[in-house]
């Protein structure tokens, strides 16, 4: 694995707080996925995956897109793996990765609405800023 491969692994196991050393490739995340068939990529795969180093293709996947976040799998693992988080987190990677997605302080007020709640903004400066 080159550096930064190891870099951006090391970033994605930090962003998501999951261990994918924990799975012991039981399969029933997948088997309980509602977006199972939809998707390049299943629940397992994504853990084996990053577990490997092998981020590039999830990145370009659009699996990462099907996810639902229904957290199905999540409440099926028997070892408390959580792939939907290292789904969530390989998604703000990208999105972080792309050139001008980036949020400033300083842009939030033109954003303000009176019907949106201020949770939402706090999570989009987490979201997109760098």
């Amino acid at each position: 694995m080159d550096n930064k491969t190891e870099r951006r692994k090391e970033q994605l196991l930090r962003m998501s707080g999951v261990n994918p050393l924990k799975c012991m490739r039981c399969g029933k995340c997948s088997a309980t996925c509602p977006s199972y068939d939809e998707m390049e990529y299943h629940p397992h795969e994504f853990v084996y995956m990053v577990e490997k180093g092998d981020l590039e293709p999830l990145m370009r996947s659009s699996s990462i897109y099907k996810c639902l976040s229904c957290f199905a799998c999540v409440d099926r693992c028997p070892r408390g793996v959580e792939p939907a988080k290292l789904v969530e987190a390989i998604r703000v990677m990208v999105v972080r990765e792309k050139d001008g997605n980036h949020l400033t302080p300083d842009a939030i007020p033109a954003l303000l609405d009176d019907d949106m709640p201020q949770q939402a903004l706090m999570s989009a400066l987490r979201k997109y800023a760098k």
